[in-house]
């Protein structure tokens, strides 16, 4: 249940974010420790998945500093990571910069000697450009900075408005996110959209909810800092187990990001689906022209919340470090994020990048001009902070698999749960 995007880019409205990057410019002079830097002949690796909209920025840096970038991308994070855990653990084969999502940076902190400090590259002074608790989340317990932070994955709720407005349901956006300021008020719509028999979903899978609902409460919903497995001691945790298992019937039971729920949006075979900011192209690219002025985003139920994001961090077996570390600033500074913002809209980490007028300002025109900055923003700097424990990649997929048995009618809740605390646990060994 983590950041899966595709490789097409989405295409958002065009922005001028560009005049900001001469801040960018500034810091990153300083952290090279020079002017134009290299000679053209330093080749930095940049490791990235899914769509993070570095293509302009990484052409202003080659421009600035002589240094030639090569970004490989891998459209899943679940075929990424495997690849970069083995090519730490090896010692060899990681880029100079790698990509590490939310989900597993406390697996990284455990393997911290094997990236560069950034502090010692002049990332101490940047705590400032973060949201504290993305600051915290990259910073390991003695200090050491082994990531900053690019997105988050601040939350909406797509609705399809022809789907609701068949449904007899309001397809106005604040109307609609009034309907469901709780997720059980969320779940009666469901039930009032399904009586109206539209011959679509309500939903489509019932996966996401979960980790959406235990993100929302904050704390420790799978392991405490100590790497204990904590699932049946945090009552937030079966709460939204039960939360979202109790929703399977208002659910199309299909696995996300698999070929049936592709075409599924394109065939407005369901109604509505979280979104985080980065969603929202995956949609646009897979619904097409057809589904422009359909989809549309609304609050999302439960007060906000956070799904995805992501890291940048130094391998220590990069041969230039100085430079990686400069290109890793660049990039994740509140400059930077806005240009990610303007080429992908990658919800900024950034304060200063939030509360711009290129975020609380935009608008998505494939979503009706829905004011997806403001509504993805306006939570974004209140949120609770949640820790993820190294296994937590394992307990997601294990509370996947739990889920898809129970909306398949495959298991019951209680089977289900018991089935997932199990998996946790064989994953945790």
């Amino acid at each position: 249940m983590t950041k899966r995007s595709p490789t097409t880019r989405p295409r958002p409205a065009p922005r001028a974010a560009t005049a900001a990057l001469a801040g960018g410019a500034l810091l990153l002079t300083a952290a090279c420790g020079g002017g134009g830097g290299g000679d053209g002949e330093v080749t930095l690796t940049i490791d990235t998945f899914g769509v993070m909209g570095y293509e302009a920025l990484i052409e202003r840096f080659e421009e600035e500093h002589g240094i030639q970038v090569e970004e490989r991308n891998v459209t899943d994070v679940a075929d990424y990571t495997p690849q970069l855990q083995q090519n730490i653990a090896s010692g060899s084969g990681a880029g100079d910069v790698v990509a590490i999502e939310e989900a597993n940076i406390a697996q990284f902190m455990l393997q911290k000697e094997a990236f560069v400090d950034l502090a010692e590259h002049g990332a101490a002074d940047l705590e400032e450009n973060f949201l504290d608790w993305k600051w915290d989340q990259g910073t390991a317990p003695d200090g050491r900075i082994v990531g900053l932070g690019t997105d988050i994955g601040g939350l909406g709720m797509c609705y399809d408005t022809e789907l609701f407005a068949e449904a007899g349901l309001p397809t106005d956006r604040e109307e609609v996110g009034e309907l469901w300021p709780t997720w059980d008020e969320y779940a009666a719509t469901g039930e009032e959209f399904t009586e109206a028999d539209t011959g679509a979903a309500f939903m489509s899978t019932i996966q996401p909810l979960f980790r959406v609902v235990t993100a929302q409460a904050g704390g420790e919903p799978f392991q405490n800092t100590e790497g204990d497995l904590v699932i049946e001691d945090t009552p937030s945790t079966r709460e939204a187990y039960d939360t979202v298992t109790g929703m399977s019937g208002l659910s199309a039971a299909l696995p996300i990001w698999s070929e049936e729920w592709n075409a599924a949006i394109q065939d407005n075979a369901f109604a509505t689906m979280p979104c985080p900011a980065w969603m929202l192209g995956h949609i646009e690219n897979t619904a097409g022209e057809a589904g422009e002025g359909r989809w549309d985003v609304a609050a999302v139920p439960g007060g906000g919340g956070n799904w995805g994001g992501s890291f940048l961090a130094v391998p220590a077996q990069s041969e230039h470090p100085e430079e990686a570390a400069a290109l890793a600033e660049f990039l994740t500074s509140p400059e930077g994020q806005l240009s990610a913002w303007e080429e992908a809209n990658t919800l900024p980490s950034s304060p200063e990048a939030l509360e711009s007028a290129e975020v609380t300002e935009f608008t998505r025109p494939y979503f009706n001009d829905a004011p997806v900055g403001a509504i993805f923003g306006a939570t974004a700097m209140e949120l609770e902070p949640v820790y993820y424990g190294p296994d937590t990649q394992a307990v997601d997929d294990a509370f996947r698999a739990a889920l898809e048995s129970v909306e398949q009618g495959q298991a019951t809740a209680d089977e289900g749960w018991d089935t997932a605390v199990s998996g946790s646990e064989r994953a945790a060994g």
